[in-house]
C-alpha cells in the first residue's frame, strides 16, 4: 500500500480541526434541535421527555401569534434588505472615487458594523424613547411634532422603527462589500464609456451592474438569511411588542422558551425557519441562475 502523502496528511491535519468545530457547534445543535422538536420539553419534564410526534408543529400552526410573526418576519426582512441595499449601494458609489481623507470617512461609516446587534438596541432604546428619548427632544425643539412619539411602544410606530435602526445597522455590509466589487473593476472599461457618450446612469445599469451582479447576488442571499435570524435588534427594544407588532419568528422563538420554558415549541419553531429560508435559497439560486455565477 502506498503511504499517504505529506500535503494530504497536512491537509487533514489543518481541516479536520475546523471540521470537527463545524460538527459540533452547527450540525450537531441543528439535529439535536430537529429531534427535540418531536419531544415534550419543558421545565417540568426536562430530565425525562416524552415522544409527542407532531404535537409542537401543530400547536405552532395553531396559534394566531405564529402567522402574526410569520408576517411581521417578511416586513422585517423586505424592508431591512431594500433599503440596506439601496442605500449601502448608493455609500460605496459616493466612496469609490478617492478624495481626501476617504479613509477616516469609511472607518466613521463602517463603524456601526463593528458593535453588537443587541447593543444597538439598547442605544436606539434610550434614543426613540417617548419620555426622554434624545429623538424626540430633537423634533419638539424644531417644532416638528407638537407631542412626543412613543416610537417604541406605539403600534403604529414599532415596526417602522426597529426596521429604521436595522436599516441604520446594515448599511455598513452593503456598502463595504459592494465597494470591494466597484473597486474591483478597471477604470479603462469606464474611462472609454465615457468617451463613447456613455452617460452616468447608462455606465451605472450597462456596465457598473452587470459587472459586479455575482456580489449584488450573493450579498443579498445572505443578508436575507442573516436578518431573518437577528432578532438582537428587537429584543433589544421591545422584545416583540407593543402588542406583538414587532414579534418575528426568531423572537416569538426565544419568548417561547423564556415566557412558555418550552424547549420543545421553540425547537419546531427553529425547524420551520430553517425549513422557510432552504426553500428561500433554492428558489432564489434557480431565479437568478445563482449556479452559473463565478463568484
Amino acid at each position: 500500500m502506498k503511504k499517504p502523502r505529506r500535503g494530504a496528511r497536512f491537509f487533514w491535519f489543518t481541516v479536520l480541526p475546523t471540521l470537527l468545530l463545524v460538527l459540533f457547534l452547527v450540525v450537531y445543535p441543528t439535529i439535536k434541535g430537529a429531534i427535540m422538536s418531536f419531544y415534550n420539553y419543558t421545565i417540568f419534564t426536562f430530565w425525562n421527555p416524552s415522544f409527542i410526534g407532531l404535537k409542537n408543529y401543530s400547536a405552532i400552526f395553531s396559534d394566531d401569534a405564529f402567522y402574526q410573526a410569520l408576517w411581521n418576519t417578511f416586513v422585517w426582512v423586505a424592508g431591512s434588505v431594500i433599503f440596506q441595499f439601496v442605500l449601502g449601494f448608493g455609500l460605496a458609489l459616493l466612496m469609490w472615487k478617492p478624495f481626501k481623507g476617504r479613509g477616516i470617512y469609511a472607518g466613521l461609516v463602517f463603524y456601526p458594523w463593528a458593535v453588537s446587534g443587541f447593543a444597538i438596541g439598547l442605544v436606539w432604546s434610550w434614543l426613540l424613547n417617548g419620555t426622554f428619548g434624545v429623538v424626540n427632544d430633537v423634533l419638539l425643539r424644531f417644532r416638528l411634532i407638537e407631542y412626543p412619539i412613543h416610537f417604541l411602544s406605539d403600534p403604529k410606530w414599532a415596526m417602522f422603527s426597529v426596521i429604521l435602526i436595522n436599516v441604520w445597522y446594515g448599511i455598513p455590509f452593503f456598502a463595504i462589500m459592494i465597494l470591494a466589487a466597484l473597486q474591483s473593476i478597471p477604470r479603462s472599461v469606464i474611462e472609454a464609456a465615457k468617451i463613447d457618450g456613455a452617460g452616468p446612469a447608462r455606465r451605472l445599469f450597462s456596465i457598473v451592474v452587470p459587472y459586479i451582479r455575482p456580489v449584488i447576488l450573493s450579498t443579498l442571499l445572505l443578508r436575507v438569511i442573516w436578518v431573518m435570524n437577528f432578532p438582537d435588534i428587537i429584543y433589544g427594544t421591545t422584545r416583540g411588542g407593543p402588542a406583538g407588532t414587532t414579534n418575528i419568528l426568531p423572537v416569538y422563538m426565544i419568548n417561547t422558551v423564556f415566557y412558555e420554558n418550552d424547549y420543545s415549541k421553540a425547537a419546531a419553531t427553529g425547524v420551520i425557519v430553517l425549513g422557510i429560508l432552504l426553500a428561500y435559497t433554492i428558489i432564489y439560486m434557480k431565479v437568478t441562475s445563482f449556479k452559473e455565477l463565478e463568484l
